[in-house]
């Protein structure tokens, strides 16, 4: 067992450091299906097996055609006339002896007819190119089962993709240059405690340039609020002083040249990172305020009632600030001094956890549920990662597509630019509409091209109509879906299948923030843009 887990590590280990290992077994605990085995579907599934999805289960009634062998890097003659879902399964789960794969040789229309919870078994449904109808019926039988669908799309020289699910929370959002959690405007008794045993006045010059730079900043900061009332530096011109001041605090040689003390320069270089206010961040107060906070039953999941605990852990313990998240950042100093300053935070988050999962194991107690349910470990990534979790609540399709609840004022002022994405969307649902009416898409056969013009003009005109959005689209625009023929070109579907198998990691992980809620690739500009429809 051992030496499997040394050699899943050697074969994973760059998504290892993205993810984790808890975020990887999340990953092998999947079980992911893919609705239709096109070009896009397969690209996104390839994405999926290599980093080690669990297994996956592919939902096809079509045969394969010369058209995929053509257009699928997975697919190959010898198959031509088989099972597009069997084959395309084949062939996956060649790139990845971990991974499991199933096949469904039936169209997914006929099973939403006769058994729609089939869906509602998988980890994440992954929809591509599709019937709007059938993708509506879809949406909602997973909204209903809240089960996250992933909707993608190649429509030409067009990507679209769509996450329907009603809410997506995210504990690991892994934000960009996080300040760190090291509370010096409002230190924490074993921090207060430790500052003591420092003396920077009375220091043998090696100890004193090789203090840890908190330590100097601390030191100073007492000082400092001594002879200004208790207030720390908060403007631009408070925060130069108290550099002087540090600058101050570096010793001079025999000649009365300041001496290279390297921590007293990095604690100048960190005076706003050091200064940071102590506070709890907007989101994570209206996530405290949320209702599914306040009121907790049994069908409550994990992050609401690890979120309830750290509310309550910040309005009691915390004293109005959330569980410490225990880390400081490298710096130059004694290792020995390093260390013991390390611990010191690392001690205090750990018994912030503790009084926090008291917390979990009380409210699972009061909801019914075993007070085991919430490990230990999930308490500690929880806290440690509380000031940055994230909410996602996607509107359903059916509320994007109902006339009376289409956000129209939105896409009006989208549209103020003729060569907005949103223009690409409107384009897309009006090629569908187009398929409504005609019982195929625009272009299809070269010869009705410019037939096909006027038409989808006209599908394009009625839906803006219907819909009260008084801009219209540049002729451009149709002439080029028209030209477009419904294609699949593998060009654009590779980078779809890479940005949708990306999102659908955050969602299967929890790590990382997903969009909200549509996605627009325009190849021909290289562009894309997100929009909450």
């Amino acid at each position: 067992m051992a030496q499997v887990a040394v050699v899943k590590e050697q074969k994973y280990d760059r998504q290892l450091r993205l993810w984790g290992d808890h975020g990887q077994e999340a990953l092998e605990m999947a079980h992911v299906c893919l609705i239709n085995a096109t070009a896009t579907g397969t690209e996104i599934l390839k994405n999926l097996v290599l980093p080690g999805i669990g297994s996956f289960t592919v939902v096809d009634g079509n045969l394969v055609s010369g058209e995929d062998v053509g257009n699928k890097y997975v697919l190959v003659t010898r198959f031509t006339s088989q099972s597009r879902a069997e084959a395309s399964m084949e062939l996956l789960r060649e790139l990845n002896e971990d991974v499991t794969g199933n096949f469904v040789a039936e169209d997914p229309e006929q099973l939403l007819d006769n058994d729609p919870s089939f869906f509602c078994k998988f980890t994440m449904v992954i929809a591509t190119q599709l019937l709007e109808s059938t993708v509506l019926r879809l949406a909602e039988t997973l909204w209903n089962a809240n089960i996250p669908l992933l909707i993608c799309r190649t429509y030409g020289f067009v990507g679209y993709m769509r996450i329907v699910v009603e809410e997506h929370n995210v504990v690991e959002s892994h934000p960009d240059n996080a300040l760190e959690d090291l509370r010096l405007d409002q230190p924490f008794t074993e921090l207060q405690e430790h500052l003591q045993l420092y003396d920077l006045d009375n220091m043998e010059r090696r100890d004193h340039s090789h203090t840890p730079w908190i330590i100097v900043v601390a030191k100073y900061l007492e000082k400092w609020c001594r002879e200004n009332a208790g207030q720390i530096p908060n403007s631009y011109k408070e925060k130069e002083a108290f550099r002087d001041l540090l600058r101050q605090g570096i010793l001079k040689n025999e000649n009365g040249m300041p001496e290279d003390e390297e921590n007293f320069e990095e604690a100048v270089k960190n005076v706003n990172t050091a200064l940071n206010t102590t506070k709890v961040p907007g989101n994570i107060e209206e996530i405290f305020n949320d209702e599914r906070c306040t009121n907790l039953t049994q069908q409550s999941s994990d992050f609401w009632i690890l979120a309830r605990a750290v509310k309550e852990f910040t309005a009691c313990e915390g004293k109005g600030n959330l569980p410490l998240r225990g880390t400081i950042p490298d710096m130059i100093a004694d290792s020995d001094k390093f260390i013991k300053l390390q611990n010191v935070y690392r001690e205090k988050a750990k018994n912030d956890a503790s009084t926090v999962e008291n917390y979990v194991s009380k409210l699972l107690q009061s909801v019914g549920r075993p007070a085991e349910s919430i490990s230990e470990k999930d308490v500690r990534l929880f806290c440690r990662n509380c000031a940055f979790l994230r909410l996602v609540r996607c509107r359903s399709l059916a509320a994007e597509y109902g006339i009376d609840t289409a956000k129209k004022d939105d896409i009006v002022s989208f549209m103020e630019n003729p060569d907005n994405e949103i223009v690409l969307y409107l384009m897309l649902r009006a090629v569908d509409r187009f398929h409504k009416q005609h019982g195929r898409y625009p272009g299809v056969y070269n010869y009705q091209v410019d037939g096909d013009f006027s038409k989808l003009k006209t599908c394009l005109n009625s839906f803006l109509q219907e819909y009260g959005l008084s801009r219209g689209v540049k002729d451009d625009y149709i002439q080029e879906f028209c030209r477009y023929g419904a294609a699949e070109p593998h060009t654009v579907a590779s980078f779809l299948g890479g940005a949708a198998a990306q999102e659908a990691i955050k969602i299967i992980t929890k790590q990382f923030v997903i969009f909200n809620n549509t996605f627009i690739y325009n190849t021909m500009l290289q562009t894309s843009a997100t929009f909450q429809l």
